[in-house]
């Protein structure tokens, strides 16, 4: 298991410059009285496929050499990864195959074909999708870029951070979403090094918080097939990201549907942000653990805006 370093993450930034957007942070005031700390909104969801997931396709994309190019990149999504990486895959021209869920939002699945890529459906489960994958790699030969337990991946998400850390000027605590563990793990290897005295804070929904059990445990506890309003949090930690979590986050906290849907509307109403729910539960989080961040500069990475904007969650009777 090769463990990416920082250089490898300072690597991915001058790889990934020509190819994505270096992402506005903004803030809010209302929202700063109301968590009783200052707050600092990275908004990955302004990356053209809407999602921060673009940086660590981009960096295994433009990191292959031709004759591994020339079959292409394979991988299995619920959809940001799957998105982001038919995107880069579009900017080198090389083909794309995603396996996705079934139930995966129509918005992310319309996004992949969008950008070319194959979508082979499965069901939603971590079992099925592997399968499924096994499958179409095996007939398409493409080299598998997986969604987060890829060091490559995970370099090309720890360049977020960096950006962070160089807008704001430093931050007492960096909160993030944690499905898989691909973004935490990038903030990981970049402020373990960049801003030792920086907490990485994780958030996940109490409905899918294997990785909260895990963390509590000491060793991976994976579910299979999780039930959340939150669709990008539904798998579970692999041993890379692993790695990271046990060493270097702080606290992982846990928020219920309902919590994470509140906080969805207040960020929509007060920074004007579109969100998809995955990216609320950092807020949601600090909400409702206000002792842990009070007083503090506290960094939040929205990280993707591929919602359905015909199936939002208030409309589903949540």
């Amino acid at each position: 298991m090769y463990i990416p370093t920082y250089d490898d993450m300072l690597d991915a930034h001058v790889r990934i410059a020509p190819h994505i957007r270096c992402t506005p942070v903004r803030t809010s005031d209302y929202l700063n009285e109301l968590a009783g700390c200052q707050l600092f909104f990275k908004c990955e969801n302004f990356q053209e496929p809407g999602a921060f997931k673009v940086r660590g396709a981009a960096n295994a994309v433009f990191g292959l050499n031709e004759g591994q190019a020339k079959k292409g990149v394979a991988t299995h999504s619920s959809g940001n990864h799957a998105s982001c990486l038919s995107y880069a895959a579009m900017l080198r021209g090389i083909p794309c195959n995603v396996v996705m869920p079934r139930t995966a939002p129509q918005a992310k699945k319309d996004t992949v074909r969008r950008y070319g890529g194959k979508i082979t459906e499965c069901e939603p489960s971590t079992t099925s999708r592997e399968a499924t994958f096994a499958k179409v790699q095996a007939e398409t030969g493409g080299d598998f870029v997986h969604p987060y337990n890829d060091p490559r991946v995970i370099a090309g998400q720890g360049t977020c951070s960096k950006e962070f850390m160089e807008q704001t000027g430093g931050l007492d605590m960096v909160v993030a979403p944690i499905g898989g563990g691909g973004m935490i793990s990038g903030t990981c290897l970049t402020l373990s090094k960049f801003a030792p005295e920086t907490k990485v804070i994780a958030a996940e929904p109490e409905q899918a918080d294997d990785a909260y059990r895990s963390f509590k445990a000491g060793y991976i506890i994976a579910d299979d097939a999780p039930k959340t309003i939150a669709d990008g949090l539904l798998v579970p930690l692999k041993d890379l990201t692993w790695h990271f979590v046990s060493n270097h986050v702080t606290e992982i906290y846990t928020a219920s549907d309902q919590e994470i849907i509140d906080a969805m509307k207040l960020i929509w109403k007060h920074l004007r942000v579109v969100m998809e729910p995955s990216s609320a539960v950092p807020l949601a989080t600090i909400l409702k653990q206000p002792d842990a961040f009070r007083g503090k500069r506290v960094g939040v990475i929205i990280t993707g805006g591929n919602v359905d904007l015909d199936k939002l969650p208030w409309m589903l009777g949540s």
